[in-house]
């Protein structure tokens, strides 16, 4: 920005961590920008104390601090929607990072409106993807709002830089912070993802320290534990007959999987900014959740709807990935998603062992299984005659073809 323009910034929301990054970010906005600073740290279920965030804050000079547990409304309205399309980003990647992005930047810019700022700043790099979700979620909601990116703007641009900066701030620097960080963890309470430094190489096993959410499948227990997950609607409400919320419902089966050693992945993906990335992801109650879902669509969606759900959610995945939540087309396709999932109700048995979560049963009262014309005993339902003239319709087509290609030869 110019000058004049960051005169023109008189107040911003910052989304804050309380880290070393947003510390530096925080302190600099003061300094580059002289303006207010209103931070915000969304409790998403990354399983850190966030007090100590507020106390970094009101110690940097901040008055509008807020500190938020969004759990419930992370899965209840982003998570769980996702789910409903079975969303995975080139096949594997269960879109965990992705999908808390755009809550934030509605908070963001909520807050924005609440305070009377101008603008909002983010941690998030200039490589990443997380500058264009924030971003592209934040302008579909506020097309004016003003934003600042520090990654794009300073020239801090090594942790020996932003350290020697935030010594001569005096800004409090963790002791883990002064050596290099192994790799750059973000974490929610759908998924943890790890990327850089050690694992940049990826002809380079991940070391076994990586992984923070699952137990290594090869120690987990010898025993497979099966349970059941009830559903309704396409969202999962219950866990052993038990009802649960949202997010208690995902913060269980993330118990299931850790124990378990559930929902490890090791991917290799395409960056929307470009390049190609490595990362480290535990997904363990989302791996569960994905397969029960799948189980349970099985008896209960029609087989039409079920294959042009499995066409649209590539691109579903992809809006997600790059920052379109709040785009037209993924509200589009969710309408179509949420019709599906209307008579998706009912149980699902799902046994769990060894880094596997693997579907042995399904019921439903809105079953469109039926025994009775499957069966290969004696029925009454069904006349196998009716198939000669189903094939011979569908024949005749390939028949006209093979008779003209053999006239050519």
């Amino acid at each position: 920005m110019t000058v004049a323009d960051k005169n023109a910034v008189n107040k911003v929301v910052l989304a804050y961590s309380g880290g070393l990054d947003t510390s530096v970010i925080l302190k600099w906005l003061q300094v580059e920008y002289d303006c207010e600073v209103v931070t915000f740290t969304a409790d998403l279920g990354q399983g850190e104390e966030l007090e100590p965030a507020r106390r970094k804050a009101e110690r940097a000079g901040v008055k509008d601090i807020y500190i938020e547990d969004l759990r419930e409304e992370f899965v209840r309205d982003f998570v769980f929607p996702m789910f409903r399309a079975n969303a995975v980003y080139e096949g594997l990647y269960l879109l965990g990072t992705s999908i808390a992005r755009p809550l934030i930047a509605k908070r963001l810019i909520e807050i924005a409106g609440e305070t009377g700022a101008d603008a909002i700043a983010h941690g998030a790099t200039g490589k990443g993807n997380d500058q264009v979700r924030f971003e592209l979620n934040a302008y579909a909601l506020n097309p004016d709002i003003r934003v600042i990116a520090p990654w794009r703007e300073w020239d801090l641009n090594s942790r020996e830089k932003l350290i020697d900066w935030a010594e001569k701030h005096q800004i409090e620097i963790p002791r883990d912070k002064r050596g290099e960080a192994p790799f750059s963890v973000d974490a929610n309470l759908l998924h943890t993802s790890s990327e850089g430094k050690v694992l940049e190489d990826p002809a380079q096993s991940a070391p076994d320290y990586v992984y923070q959410r699952t137990v290594n499948p090869e120690d987990a227990p010898d025993e497979a534990e099966v349970i059941e997950i009830g559903f309704k609607r396409g969202d999962a409400v219950s866990i052993n007959g038990e009802a649960l919320s949202p997010a208690a419902l995902l913060t269980r089966l993330n118990e299931y999987g850790r124990k378990h050693g559930i929902g490890r992945l090791d991917l290799v993906e395409n960056r929307f900014v470009g390049m190609k990335s490595r990362g480290i992801y535990e997904t363990p109650g989302g791996t569960i959740l994905l397969e029960a879902h799948r189980g349970i669509e099985q008896i209960t969606l029609d087989r039409g709807a079920a294959h042009l759900k499995d066409e649209l959610m590539p691109r579903y995945a992809e809006l997600i990935y790059n920052g379109f939540w709040f785009a037209p087309e993924r509200e589009m396709l969710q309408a179509a998603i949420d019709k599906s999932q209307e008579h998706v109700t009912g149980t699902v048995t799902v046994k769990l062992y060894k880094g596997l979560a693997c579907v042995i049963g399904r019921a439903s009262a809105q079953t469109l299984y039926s025994e009775a014309h499957v069966t290969f005993e004696e029925d009454a339902v069904y006349d196998q005659k009716d198939a000669e003239g189903f094939i011979r319709l569908n024949a005749l087509r390939l028949k006209l073809l093979a008779r003209r290609n053999m006239n050519l030869k």
